[in-house]
């Protein structure tokens, strides 16, 4: 079993211990990745990078934690391969963006 299998089953395992299963369809897990990146935006704003690491460093870990969470959510529901996924979305980009 791959380390991101592994987290995605821990996720599962945490969501369905809590009965959340209902609550994260792709469509509330989509809006749910948005908020969150929303807030991490928030600990950026208005600040240079080195004054946002340093006041705000432990949240910033943990909106991008919620961040994964919610993809490995999305990508469990949807059935989807994160590697695979993307591998693809890294071979697409090399051929859209190629080396110069």
């Amino acid at each position: 079993m791959s380390d991101i299998q592994h987290l995605m089953n821990k996720i599962d395992e945490f969501r369905d211990a809590r009965n959340w299963r209902p609550h994260h369809n792709p469509k509330d897990l989509a809006i749910s990745i948005s908020i969150e990146a929303a807030e991490l935006l928030e600990d950026f704003q208005w600040v240079n990078n080195e004054t946002a690491l340093k006041e705000n460093e432990e949240n910033i870990k943990e909106e991008i934690a919620d961040i994964l969470i919610y993809s490995l959510t999305l990508c469990s529901e949807l059935g989807l391969d994160v590697k695979e996924i993307i591998e693809e979305k890294i071979e697409k980009n090399g051929r859209k963006y190629p080396v110069r």
